[in-house]
């Protein structure tokens, strides 16, 4: 039986990591602060906190460690130098962002970085592989993930294009509908963590689907499905979205127009992880259970308190749709 010391486990990733795990009959240790209900499952719980005293992991050896902290590099730091020896393998959730701006189009884990730091979030995550490399080395995993999406999504993406399309009506549909969007879905990220680990697999990996795995109009036709929507999808170019004062990627979960920021967030080359076993599954799938799950907690998404609110407002969609009738 493999074992597994996940670092938090009752969020969105870790969440999907942890049932993953149990799904594997893996032994699974969670170390968080004890603050919200546990998966079923779990063989034992450590409370602490990341930023403070790590006593509580003063023993046990695991297979695998998997950590997705966002904040100070030195708190993965520290967490890595007091596990150092007893863990196999040590897996940290990064982010594409650790990339220099803009990403190039097709680029792949050799791609330009940014500078480690304590800076703004790519500095962040970027520091904290760093301080996890210089502790662990080739036994460091390190998960570029691009946008995540699927159940208990706490940012928020998903979930608001899946309310706003189930109350129906004309919806504002940012084009060109065959815009590709690149994503991974947390319960294949978590599968492909797993599988990682075990292999033996280190150094960086960008966790993504293949460019145009979906598009904008499949997207939305997706969750038009899952929720029985009748919506009317009115389209609008990019230049008349973005002259109104729309925010792409918050205003418009997901969205970006054409250009090099698309391309830096969307026009990835996963071919590493593909090869190393990554599987995304249909872009319906992830929209349909994303609804169910939003329903069986009464509609309403958990939301992380660190980042803002996403959707566009009713009343400056109803001008846009009022503009382009």
């Amino acid at each position: 039986m493999a074992t597994m010391l996940m670092l938090g486990g009752t969020g969105f990733v870790g969440r999907a990591i942890v049932e993953e795990a149990v799904a594997r009959r893996w032994e699974v240790t969670l170390f968080n602060r004890g603050k919200r209900a546990v998966p079923e499952g779990v063989a034992r719980v450590v409370t602490g906190e990341r930023e403070g005293d790590l006593a509580a992991l003063g023993d046990g050896e695991w297979d695998a460690v998997v950590d997705t902290w966002s904040g100070p590099p030195a708190v993965v730091g520290r967490s890595a130098a007091a596990l150092k020896g007893r863990a196999g393998r040590y897996a940290y959730v990064s982010s594409r962002s650790v990339y220099a701006y803009p990403p190039p189009l097709g680029g792949t884990e050799d791609a330009p970085l940014v500078d480690a730091g304590d800076g703004d979030y790519a500095q962040v995550k970027r520091g904290a592989e760093v301080a996890l490399e210089e502790t662990f080395g080739d036994a460091a995993l390190l998960l570029r993930a691009g946008l995540i999406l699927g159940p208990y999504e706490d940012i928020g993406r998903l979930p608001w294009w899946l309310n706003r399309i189930a109350r129906g009506g004309r919806v504002l549909a940012p084009g060109p509908r065959d815009l590709p969007l690149q994503y991974v879905d947390v319960r294949d990220l978590a599968a492909w963590t797993l599988d990682a680990v075990l292999a033996g697999l280190g150094g960086p990996y960008d966790i993504v689907s293949e460019p145009g795995h979906a598009t904008m109009g499949s997207f939305l036709d997706a969750c038009a499905a899952a929720t029985g929507s009748a919506a009317e999808f009115v389209w609008a170019d990019p230049d008349t979205i973005t002259d109104a004062g729309v925010q792409p990627w918050t205003d418009l979960p997901l969205w970006l127009p054409p250009g090099p920021e698309h391309d830096g967030m969307h026009g990835a080359n996963p071919t590493k992880a593909l090869r190393a076993g990554l599987r995304c599954r249909d872009v319906t799938a992830t929209v349909a259970d994303t609804w169910s799950w939003l329903q069986s907690i009464g509609g309403r998404p958990p939301h992380r308190p660190d980042r803002p609110p996403v959707g566009l407002a009713p009343e400056t969609e109803a001008q846009l749709l009022a503009a382009l009738r």
